[in-house]
């Protein structure tokens, strides 16, 4: 008897969710038809974040969804924070749901007497006690390799391309942003059934300044849908489109993962020469200053099954076959 309730108890799924990004967790949730899990997330008066579990996980299957994104910091912290609670409150595996994964960019050693924080990272949430990293589009593959614990990388390009299939754009090519995603555009191109071009760029300096040099492939009288893993500052996409409109490019469209859309990047946006920019919501947009030009597609229901298939010991990677 005893047995059976133990095993009972340890099949059992929680998710919890930081500050980051509670929306998102409850859509995960609604999806799984479970309740989100109850915790305490806050900041005391002198800036220390304090976590308390509010219900019992003892070796229980916890996945806790936070998005490392802006206030980075903070939003990493509670991260480690709650993963350290969860293995304290002796769950029985914890599962990190990381749908989009600060300082991935600082991947390598580009410059001299430069950090791999990318690396740093991966090293404290294995420190914290993760036992899993679960994410989606890595902007470098290899930071997979950074981790000792399993890292299973969802893509959100089946959600993007069934989006842009669904509008029947005209005379369509998909255009890289520059060379480093060309592989991702390709593979959409590929499921569209459309050419790809690529611009070629050169960003100057640490700052977000970027100077558009060649576009290598046909985008005269051509439907441009720009394609990166994610857009901060907004110089690249943009660049990129301008780019193809003094070819002779027409409607000018933009997918991307990650809108994390820094400073006046939204603003920049919706004035540009940008006939739609699509994202999904692996991190929080603020719906105040979002119009008819961006559109936001939910990854919930890709995590919601990921993580069912986690937790039931099923493949992730034939989720994409």
């Amino acid at each position: 008897m005893l047995g059976g309730l133990m095993r009972s108890l340890s099949d059992e799924l929680c998710v919890f969710s930081g500050n980051a990004h509670p929306d998102l967790a409850l859509k995960v949730c609604q999806y799984l038809g479970i309740p989100l899990g109850r915790a305490e997330v806050f900041k005391f008066a002198n800036d220390n974040t304090f976590v308390r579990i509010l219900e019992n996980i003892r070796e229980r299957d916890v996945f806790i969804i936070q998005p490392t994104c802006a206030p980075v910091n903070d939003n990493l912290m509670e991260l480690l924070i709650m993963i350290d609670a969860a293995k304290r409150a002796s769950a029985g595996r914890v599962t990190a749901v990381v749908p989009y994964y600060g300082y991935a960019r600082t991947d390598k050693k580009d410059q001299p007497r430069v950090p791999i924080t990318a690396r740093l990272v991966a090293d404290l949430l294995t420190a914290a006690g993760a036992d899993r990293l679960l994410t989606v589009d890595l902007h470098a593959g290899q930071i997979q390799g950074f981790f000792n614990i399993p890292v299973d990388e969802l893509t959100a390009l089946p959600i993007l391309v069934q989006y842009f299939r669904d509008k029947a754009l005209d005379d369509l090519v998909v255009v890289a942003v520059d060379i480093g995603i060309s592989k991702r555009a390709r593979d959409v191109a590929e499921h569209l059934q459309v050419p790809l071009a690529i611009v070629e760029k050169r960003r100057e300096g640490n700052d977000s300044s970027v100077q558009s040099l060649n576009v290598i492939g046909d985008v005269t009288h051509k439907t441009v849908l720009t394609f990166d893993d994610e857009i901060d500052t907004g110089g690249s996409m943009l660049a990129a489109a301008e780019a193809v409109r003094e070819l002779g490019a027409l409607d000018v469209y933009s997918g991307v993962t990650h809108a994390v859309l820094s400073g006046s990047a939204t603003e920049m946006v919706i004035s540009s020469s940008l006939k739609e920019l699509v994202a999904t919501d692996t991190v929080p947009l603020d719906k105040r200053k979002l119009d008819g030009k961006i559109t936001v597609l939910s990854v919930a229901p890709l995590l919601g099954e990921a993580i069912n298939r986690i937790h039931k010991g099923l493949s992730v990677g034939s989720l994409f076959n």
